[in-house]
């Protein structure tokens, strides 16, 4: 198993290129399935999570062809199964995604029951009671999700008690070929919802209040061909941004979207960066400064990304000051603080709030990534701390992050993969 081996003490320096959005190539590519012709998918990040979600389409028949600039036109057309295995989705809880789509276009899903990041409770009963709503028939039994229904969907009101991404997904994906109106209530807001949509209409659906937290879909008889560019990913933005922060560096980052990620850009400028943004670029410069630390709560888009509490846990952890950290989506996000204390850190943990002290320094310490984000963190931690960091199980990290050291490295950071 691969380990990252990080020399600390380096300043973040240089340009880096954000790629496409894990997040929301996803359900793009499972959005595929509802077309009835060839659709063309660009800007897709080079990830093993993205590698099985293509995989899974290709073991249910899906004729796929991929460029070298990992351009894939996808055609649901020869599509001979409906079942999604154990073996592909336990590795990943977004092939979720593909239940809505395959039930909408074609009457009947099997997907088993997902795996994925260990880092709390992510029932899919919502997405489930959503389709329920929608007029399928679903069972769980062994393991698997099977759903039917007769002839098509029907438009329906969906309420989510709780606000859902995935669970958002999957009802748009199923509402857009379903007959009749269907309303989506206390719907995700976030980025990659709008660009699926926004995929969805370049195929022809009729949606309007994306973005908002009521989502109209007007259900079409069927979805034609088109070419969509994913967005790019405003976490891996995000986590080299405050990479450079911590180690009082200047980084600018391209091919991003500065819209959105306010939440995370104003944190920053509290931190003491300067802060500068054009069209699709975002230049961070901390003028050699120590970074001041920031409190944090985490909640639903537009507000502050839980997808970003690690990575500014590990910048307060060296900042000046003390922090408060209140994470409200899951309920095992701290696990990195355990491993960031063994490097150092003084950190408090109350429940579902961290307390921080910053220090001035990190010590290397073997460490343990234990899911995606809290891996990003301890790469931050390594590269301010003093000597030779190994970080473990970075399988995590490859899930989410392009090419991580090779990025790094051209920002100055030592950085280097080893075999275990």
């Amino acid at each position: 198993m691969d380990k990252l081996i990080i020399s600390g003490g380096c300043r973040l320096e240089g340009d880096v290129r954000i790629s496409g959005a894990k997040n929301s190539a996803l359900p793009i590519l499972a959005a595929t399935l509802l077309a009835d012709e060839p659709v063309t998918i660009s800007n897709l990040p080079h990830l093993h999570d993205i590698t099985t979600m293509l995989e899974l389409l290709r073991q249910m028949g899906v004729d796929l062809t991929i460029d070298e600039k990992l351009r894939v036109e996808i055609d649901a057309t020869t599509l001979n199964s409906t079942v999604a295995p154990y073996e592909l989705v336990k590795t990943m809880r977004a092939s979720i995604l593909v239940l809505g789509p395959l039930l909408a276009h074609f009457g009947h899903a099997e997907v088993s029951l997902p795996g994925g990041c260990a880092i709390g409770s992510r029932p899919v009963d919502l997405h489930l009671k959503g389709l329920e709503a929608l007029g399928a028939e679903i069972t769980v039994e062994e393991g698997f999700i099977r759903a039917t229904c007769d002839g098509r969907l029907k438009g329906g009101r969906v309420f989510f008690d709780i606000v859902t991404v995935t669970g958002t997904e999957n009802i748009l994906m199923a509402a857009a070929l379903a007959e009749g109106q269907s309303i989506i209530e206390n719907a995700a807001r976030e980025p990659e919802i709008v660009d699926l949509a926004e995929f969805l209409i370049a195929m022809g659906a009729d949606i309007t209040g994306h973005g908002t937290d009521t989502i109209i879909v007007n259900g079409v008889k069927s979805l034609k061909s088109c070419h969509f560019p994913v967005i790019a990913d405003r976490i891996e933005t995000g986590t080299y941004l405050v990479a450079a922060a911590a180690t009082r560096g200047k980084v600018k980052c391209k091919n991003t979207r500065p819209d959105i990620l306010d939440a995370v850009l104003q944190k920053l400028e509290d931190a003491g960066a300067e802060i500068e943004t054009g069209e699709d670029w975002i230049s961070l410069d901390m003028k050699g400064k120590r970074p001041k630390a920031v409190d944090l709560t985490t909640a639903p888009y537009p507000a502050f990304p839980t997808d970003m509490q690690a990575q500014f846990a590990a910048m307060n952890i060296v900042a000046e000051g003390h922090s408060r950290i209140k994470e409200t989506i899951f309920e095992n996000r701290f696990m990195h603080m355990q491993e960031l204390l063994r490097m150092g850190a003084k950190v408090a943990i109350d429940g579902n709030t961290a307390t921080t002290e910053g220090v001035e320094e990190l010590t290397a310490a073997p460490v343990m990534a234990t899911d995606l984000r809290a891996s990003a963190s301890l790469v931050i931690a390594a590269m301010v701390a003093k000597g030779d960091t190994m970080i473990e199980r970075i399988y995590h990290i490859d899930r989410g992050y392009e090419c991580i050291e090779e990025k790094l490295q051209l920002l100055g950071a030592k950085i280097k993969r080893v075999p275990g």
